[in-house]
């Protein structure tokens, strides 16, 4: 675990040691979890950025098919003239195809960062909003504190504790 890890760990606990001590002569103390990756994965806005990051990954495999025949047939090409053709020319044209290669390299390293760029933005977008549901089901339902359900904060949850498919139908009745 890493030092930013125990930190974290040890601030969560700080605060719900507080909370619990704060409360636990006043009232009774209301506990609940939300797994914010399954909600934003699970809601109706996540299901329809998943769609639309799939017909964006399907477009640019068709693009990289089309630049792989592209350099496939620059290659067939160089390989069946290289015999008959001046050693200058063949050089250049090497040359030629390693620098289309490399940019064709290049240009897919670029499609993969853009597409994750995306896919973080859509997440990020659908979480703020879940945060926002989460809060008020928060307020409107009394609890005392609502976790996220991560493995390195929340070791164990009741199934009782876990609010996730509530947040979800929040979210999707809102976004109707």
């Amino acid at each position: 675990m890493t030092l930013y890890g125990k930190v974290i760990r040890i601030f969560v606990l700080i605060i719900i040691g507080g909370l619990l001590a704060e409360r636990a002569y006043s009232a009774d103390i209301k506990v609940g979890c939300v797994d914010m990756q399954k909600a934003v994965n699970a809601c109706n806005a996540g299901e329809e950025a998943k769609q639309a990051l799939i017909k964006e990954t399907e477009r640019f495999q068709r693009l990289i098919a089309e630049k792989q025949k592209e350099l496939q047939e620059m290659k067939e090409s160089l390989e069946k003239q290289g015999l008959v053709l001046n050693p200058e020319v063949r050089a250049a044209r090497e040359k030629e195809l390693q620098t289309k290669f490399r940019d064709f390299q290049r240009w897919g390293e670029d499609v993969q960062n853009e597409v994750n760029q995306k896919r973080m933005e859509m997440e990020a977008n659908i979480s703020r909003s879940l945060v926002k549901v989460v809060q008020e089901i928060g307020t409107e339902e009394g609890y005392t504190v609502i976790l996220e359900k991560n493995e390195n904060i929340v070791l164990f949850a009741a199934k009782s504790t876990d609010l996730t498919d509530l947040v979800i139908k929040a979210f999707d009745a809102q976004k109707k």
